[in-house]
């Protein structure tokens, strides 16, 4: 391989030499992972690496699953790699970092990989992460996809030397403390979302929520969802309407986890091709059908849209009130989920759906027009935040993907 083929594009100053090129099993000792099924519990003293532990972005997660004895435990900066996944599966090859000596004991179908010396076994797990399509191609099998130990093995890499891959680690272990912070707070924030959620809608039966505002005590009153809000039926378009530049059509791919969001992906069509009211900033966009079930009802409020430029497409409907932050927060409550499990059919390969008509007759309970503004209020705070540290966390990790490409051989 010629020399500037083993250089980076982009590296610390100071460093000019040519990388070497290694094979894991020159710089590794591997070992498969046992079996411990009738050992492992939810208790112990030993926590158990299995096909749960390690998340999509290379992290270690809890399993949950303890052995109280073990002989065979794994130590600091030991790394563990997902060898089985199903087809197409995002974790296949990953690998993570053990954190501290003698606390985990490595179950079936991960295994290890321990540096033996040669190179930085933090840098071992970068250069791994950012190798995940070398990985997933040793993949055979069909419903399950397995990674061979001479696949393993045989991966083919370069290597600076033990200064700059030190540099090398220590940037991208920043870059990961900063994504983990922002993953953690979204994290904290959505829990606290959910606990507000439970305790500032009425529940079981009762007419008044758990926890409520000062000067807040009159009873919430029963009403149609139909009442509360002016629900619109999406717009039915022909593939001749479709054009590169349009009228925005809104689906189900706009509502990104909680929040709503414009997409280079997303269709346009003609205006002669509009039909409907365009929708506006403040419009709660609710998907009615999906091929995955799981996504109907999924909703968000619209905003950042420019009047008269997007309409909600034929598989969306779009809720339109004077409180939607209100409404939107009581959407997520429990009563919402009620209605989703009761009339929303699906599965076995059938579309889902969800009725307009069924959602326009349903009874909620809301409380006076100033108490609705204070409580949508609040969690339009909450999701403000919520989606600052989501986005904060994705640019982080376009970021280090972008870095990854250009400062690793």
């Amino acid at each position: 391989m010629p020399e500037n083929d083993r250089k980076p594009s982009l590296r610390f100053k100071g460093f000019n030499d040519a990388w070497e090129q290694y094979k894991l099993k020159q710089v590794t000792v591997y070992k498969n992972g046992k079996g411990h099924e009738h050992l492992q519990s939810d208790i112990g003293d030993y926590e158990l690496i299995n096909l749960n532990s390690i998340s999509i972005d290379g992290g270690l997660k809890p399993s949950g699953r303890f052995v109280s004895y073990s002989d065979d435990t794994l130590s600091k900066d030991d790394l563990v790699m997902v060898l089985s996944d199903v087809a197409h599966g995002d974790l296949l090859g990953r690998v993570a970092l053990i954190p501290e000596n003698n606390k985990y004991v490595l179950n079936q179908r991960v295994a290890l990989l321990r540096s033996n010396g040669v190179l930085n076994p933090n840098y071992l797990y970068y250069i791994i992460n950012n190798n995940q399509n070398y990985f997933k191609l040793q993949g055979a099998g069909s419903s399950q996809l397995n990674i061979s130990k001479d696949s393993v093995e045989n991966f083919s890499f370069l290597a600076p030397n033990s200064h700059e891959q030190s540099d090398l680690t220590l940037f991208f272990d920043k870059i990961d403390n900063l994504i983990t912070l922002h993953q953690r707070k979204y994290d904290k924030l959505v829990s606290v979302k959910k606990a507000l959620l439970d305790k500032m809608f009425p529940e079981n039966g009762n007419d008044v929520p758990k926890v409520r505002f000062k000067g807040f005590t009159d009873a919430w009153e029963q009403c149609k969802f139909g009442k509360v809000a002016d629900t619109k039926r999406g717009l039915t378009y022909k593939p001749t309407d479709v054009v590169n530049n349009g009228i925005r059509v809104l689906r189900s791919s706009n509502i990104y986890e909680d929040y709503f969001e414009q997409r280079e992906d997303d269709v346009f069509v003609t205006q002669d091709a509009i039909n409907i009211e365009y929708v506006k900033s403040g419009d709660i966009l609710i998907t009615s059908a999906n091929g995955s079930s799981r996504l109907v009802g999924k909703h968000a409020i619209i905003d950042n849209i420019v009047d008269n430029t997007a309409v909600h497409g034929g598989f969306m409907l779009l809720a339109r009130t004077k409180y939607p932050h209100f409404l939107n927060a009581s959407m997520s409550s429990k009563w919402y989920e009620k209605f989703i499990n009761l009339y929303v059919a699906g599965g076995n390969g059938a579309i889902g759906n969800l009725s307009k008509t069924n959602l326009d007759k349903y009874d909620i309970q809301v409380p006076s027009d100033s108490e609705k503004f204070k409580i949508g209020e609040l969690f339009r705070s909450v999701d403000s935040l919520i989606t600052l540290h989501q986005r904060k966390h994705e640019k982080l990790q376009n970021i280090k993907k972008a870095l990854l490409s250009k400062m690793f051989a």
